[in-house]
């Protein structure tokens, strides 16, 4: 479908008219990542869909529009095209960067936000482990990082998602890892995918980077669900914890103990069982 200049792939289940519920992947992955919540949470009444963000899946691939105006811009027109005037936002990792980021600055489109693994924008900076931190460092070299990630049929893209989900885990299976790499095996898609990273780090020392910050320091002012894995190896558990200056609308915080940094992937039953509460209290 077209939204704000660019057409996007979506799939969705259930009735064009019930409450829409918006889901937004994260690196390195694409809309099939949620496949374990789409059927549960439309079972449940609602409108389940899944977009693949710019750059990913079959979605358009643009030179630029990686930064968080555009994708929020992004996520407003797509909630519009599907005919609804707002939705629940469901974002996982640089999809909840962008869940939160439309909660502020394309509000009228976004009735509450479920930040899975993704802490808010103003804390992501303190949010990450070592290991990941460098791996966001290496990213902001040029080509080099395109290349890791097409080399031997995108075997680090495998790497990537297991160093970040529990240790001793089954994700990603065999199934979950060849999708994943060969969705990013279509050029420009690493490129775009690593163009989110580029322009958060990048952007620290010029203008847009310090509107957008101006900007997120305005309190949320919907509901929002934190929902962690304990194992998280990406993201630290100091970041967590949203300041209440932040959001003024109540704040559910839920932890998955013994899973990483993919919960709606590593224990869907879990997920779902806490995104379907959470919903119904909305």
């Amino acid at each position: 479908m077209a939204a704000n200049g660019a057409r996007f792939h979506v799939a969705e289940c259930g009735a064009a008219d019930d409450p829409l519920v918006l889901f937004l992947h994260g690196f390195p992955e694409f809309w099939w990542a949620w496949r374990h919540q789409l059927p549960v949470i439309a079972e449940a009444g609602y409108r389940a869909v899944a977009m693949d963000l710019r750059g990913y899946g079959a979605s358009d691939k643009t030179p630029r529009g990686y930064d968080p105006f555009t994708v929020s811009a992004d996520v407003s027109g797509v909630i519009r095209s599907l005919g609804a005037t707002e939705a629940v936002v469901v974002g996982h990792g640089w999809g909840g960067f962008a869940a939160w980021s439309a909660a502020v600055l394309a509000s009228r489109q976004v009735r509450a936000v479920a930040a899975v693994s993704a802490p808010h924008p103003l804390m992501l900076l303190r949010s990450g482990r070592p290991r990941a931190a460098a791996q966001v460092g290496w990213f902001q070299l040029p080509i080099l990082p395109e290349r890791r990630l097409l080399a031997h049929d995108g075997i680090h893209i495998e790497q990537l998602l297991r160093a970040w989900s529990a240790p001793g885990g089954d994700f990603p299976d065999a199934e979950a890892s060849r999708r994943y790499r060969a969705a990013l095996q279509v050029w420009p898609a690493p490129h775009c995918a690593l163009e989110y990273h580029r322009w958060f780090v990048r952007s620290r020392l010029r203008g847009d980077g310090r509107r957008y910050s101006a900007r997120m320091r305005e309190p949320v002012g919907v509901p929002v669900l934190q929902l962690h894995g304990g194992l998280d190896g990406a993201v630290s558990p100091t970041s967590w914890i949203t300041p209440p200056e932040l959001v003024t609308a109540p704040v559910r915080h839920e932890s998955l103990t013994t899973v990483g940094h993919f919960p709606h992937e590593e224990a869907p039953e879990r997920f779902n069982a806490v995104l379907l509460d959470w919903l119904g209290r909305l």
